[in-house]
């Protein structure tokens, strides 16, 4: 950590953050992040995450600890003077000023001549392909128009830092999805940081190069998307991000990196040993759905399941199992055209998975 400090742009120094003096709502955050890095703060609501972008926007105050912006410490910096761009969910466009006129405004407080404004304007509306919109009001925008002037808004002063508070929010799916790929393609062409706060956890692995998964003002886990599905180090990240299947059980051995688990009927199934106790001590084994085989697999974990409920969902076949008792397991099954051949609802059946995709967690 100490070496990520030293090249940390943004950075969380044991941060806390209370609004009544009891109960701490963000726990000795301690967070670093290097310039020109997509971090996304993920988590539910009430988790912290929009409490920590507040604090480091200047809009809340820490509690304890300190804040740096580029080694300096923020903590007393009013938010005008911190140079960072926002974009909200709700956009916060002036009504009663053309979009020319709300990118112009940051510029002006900035003491900017016109000339050197209107330049500006224009490549920020450039941009987010924007350039014919100048003169109308926010009013004549759809909500995807609107996030787009919001956005190139947060560009236009050429800030180190942009900072962004569930701001597709307010847009249908399709749209939703267009414009995560749009501010992820921003990012990279111009090598801004950007700081992202969301509950959404596919927005969050399609955009981001880190993701800080919150939940009761602690940082659960800080990874990349890949690292966050495939290699979750608890039961909370392996339940919020993906979809999981879980089986309680009991450490009966440990054997290196590896668990004997007894599950529920005296079975056993051998998982990687990521996060358990004891021998004896309670476990949570998570498995991912697309990870788990129709039918018996050689040296893999096997189990005796009933077909609960077939959905076609077009690219896969999503299939719900009873297994040992537990009737929301689930399987993904690529649609080749025969994925679903030979399965039928009530029908008994043998699934498989590999020792690799089975993790061993703390119990919930």
């Amino acid at each position: 950590m100490a070496g990520q400090a030293d090249e940390a742009f943004v950075e969380f120094d044991r941060v806390q953050k209370s609004y009544d003096g009891v109960t701490l709502v963000v726990k000795d955050l301690n967070l670093a992040m290097p310039k020109g890095e997509f971090l996304t703060m993920l988590g539910p609501s009430g988790s912290g995450k929009t409490t920590c972008l507040m604090m480091l926007a200047g809009f809340e105050t820490a509690t304890n600890g300190e804040i740096r912006l580029g080694g300096e410490e923020i903590n007393d910096i009013p938010p005008h003077r911190r140079g960072i761009g926002m974009v909200f969910q709700n956009y916060a466009l002036f009504p009663h000023m053309t979009v020319n006129e709300n990118l112009s405004f940051p510029l002006e407080v900035r003491g900017m001549g016109k000339d050197e404004r209107e330049a500006k304007v224009k490549r920020a509306l450039d941009m987010v392909q924007m350039g014919e919109f100048g003169n109308r009001r926010p009013a004549q925008l759809s909500g995807g128009q609107q996030q787009r002037i919001a956005l190139a808004r947060a560009l236009v002063f050429d800030p180190e830092l942009v900072l962004m508070d569930e701001p597709l929010g307010a847009l249908d799916k399709q749209l939703r999805e267009h414009m995560q790929y749009e501010i992820k393609h921003l990012h990279e062409n111009l090598g801004i940081t950007v700081v992202y706060v969301t509950h959404d956890q596919s927005e969050a692995l399609t955009m981001s190069d880190r993701v800080a998964v919150f939940n009761d003002g602690v940082i659960q886990q800080l990874a990349t998307p890949s690292d966050l599905y495939e290699r979750p180090e608890n039961s909370f990240v392996a339940q919020f991000i993906g979809e999981n299947n879980k089986l309680a059980g009991k450490v009966r051995s440990v054997d290196g990196e590896t668990v004997t688990v007894e599950l529920p009927g005296g079975a056993t199934c051998r998982a990687l040993a990521v996060n358990v106790g004891e021998p004896g001590s309670e476990t949570l084994v998570s498995i991912r759905p697309e990870r788990v085989i129709i039918g018996a697999a050689e040296d893999a974990n096997s189990a005796e399941a009933r077909v609960e409920e077939l959905i076609y969902l077009g690219d896969h076949i999503r299939c719900r199992l009873n297994v040992y008792g537990n009737d929301e397991f689930i399987v993904k099954l690529p649609n080749s055209g025969i994925a679903s051949q030979g399965l039928s609802v009530g029908e008994s059946t043998t699934i498989s998975w590999k020792t690799e995709d089975a993790r061993a967690l703390d119990p919930l």
